[in-house]
């Protein structure tokens, strides 16, 4: 097992990005009502309005998955050096990200659409660590 500082950097990034998207995805499935109806508020005064169940529906299929990637794959690669379940993991955690991000500036919350920045930068980060 080869647990060099790039390794340990990238697993921690991935764990990041597990624990994030797990808890809030799994946050959309157990408080389905209470999300699905705060997600309706944000979009009610958009052209998304008629879209958000579906939206919503979609993006706690992402953050699902990006989640149970992120972490499954980063304990998975912590084994077997195996990155390829770790590096789809950051990248639907871009993907993620980038969707939320989307959501958050068409309905003109441009604070949160910037609390977003940092958690990008550092998918975007953790990606980068694969090529290097």
């Amino acid at each position: 097992m080869d647990h060099s500082i790039l390794t340990f950097l990238q697993i921690l990034v991935g764990l990041f990005f597990g624990i994030l998207f797990l808890q809030s995805g799994l946050d959309k499935v157990f408080d389905y009502d209470g999300n699905k109806g705060y997600i309706n508020s944000v979009f009610e005064k958009t052209f998304l309005k008629n879209f958000s169940p579906l939206l919503f529906i979609l993006i706690t299929l992402l953050e699902v998955a990006a989640g149970l990637l992120s972490f499954g794959g980063s304990v998975y690669y912590f084994f077997t050096q195996e990155s390829m379940l770790l590096l789809l993991g950051l990248q639907l955690s871009a993907v993620s990200l980038l969707s939320l991000f989307l959501g958050q500036r068409i309905a003109k919350d441009y604070a949160g659409a910037g609390g977003l920045v940092a958690y990008f930068l550092l998918a975007a980060f953790g990606i980068l660590l694969f090529a290097l």
